[in-house]
């Protein structure tokens, strides 16, 4: 299994330098996350990773997104960013009474970059190794219909599905309105099977219990059963990345 597997991302890497993309910058572990998304295929694995290199000199051209180009996202202090999970992935918390539907699309896509990117650094205790992921718990709690952005949770997903392939560890739901529950069959639409397996929609004490034990109360907020503050996320202090 495993020679099958590095001869799959020799084939890989071959394919993708054809295109004039030199692979000696990225790891195994960042060629293997494309490799996966596209059942070990290596030509499609290759392609996907090619439209993402296009993708990310396009729009991260100096390499990630300031706070400065995502200051009114920002200030709506609606994601937080907790530290590690007890089995090491970075924790991020979308407060989703907090969303409002962007009136600058732009702006929106920039600041999920900057959000997942930091998310991703968050994680790396130290070096990025390319294959890190993360947890996320998305709180339904006090949302109305004003609150609801079908077109920003689409592109959300399409972001997670295409430009950051395996990163997404688990997605906790909590709260979800009886209102939500015909939006997210909707939603659901455009999320593949592979990142569906891994959101669970908490509605019971058990499912409840079961997040606190994954998570670890240390990162949670007192208002998630756990012993933590919620940490901002520009207030997060990210690990110094060795070179």
């Amino acid at each position: 299994m495993e020679d099958s597997r590095a001869n799959a991302l020799i084939q890989m890497r071959k394919a993708v330098e054809k295109s004039g993309i030199n692979t000696q910058e990225y790891c195994d572990a960042t060629m293997m996350r494309f490799l996966i998304a596209r059942s070990m295929e290596p030509s499609k694995g290759a392609k996907m990773f090619v439209q993402w290199r296009k993708w990310r000199d396009a729009v991260v051209p100096k390499g990630f997104i300031s706070e400065s180009e995502v200051k009114e996202e920002l200030e709506a202090k609606k994601i937080f960013l907790q530290g590690l999970s007890k089995t090491g992935l970075a924790v991020m918390i979308v407060m989703a009474k907090r969303h409002f539907s962007s009136k600058d699309q732009l702006q929106f896509k920039k600041f999920l970059v900057h959000l997942l990117d930091k998310v991703i650094a968050s994680g790396s205790k130290g070096k990025e190794i390319g294959n890190e992921k993360w947890i996320a718990i998305v709180d339904l709690h006090q949302i109305s219909y004003k609150n609801v952005d079908i077109r920003g949770l689409i592109t959300g997903f399409q972001f997670l599905q295409n430009y950051y392939p395996e990163r997404l560890g688990k997605c906790f739901i909590l709260n979800m309105p009886w209102f939500f529950v015909s939006i997210w069959r909707m939603v659901s639409r455009f999320v593949d099977p592979a990142t569906l397996k891994n959101i669970l929609i908490v509605s019971n004490e058990e499912e409840r219990r079961s997040m606190i034990e994954e998570v670890g109360e240390e990162v949670l907020p007192e208002e998630y059963g756990g012993k933590a503050k919620f940490i901002a996320l520009q207030d997060a202090v990210l690990p110094h990345l060795d070179a």
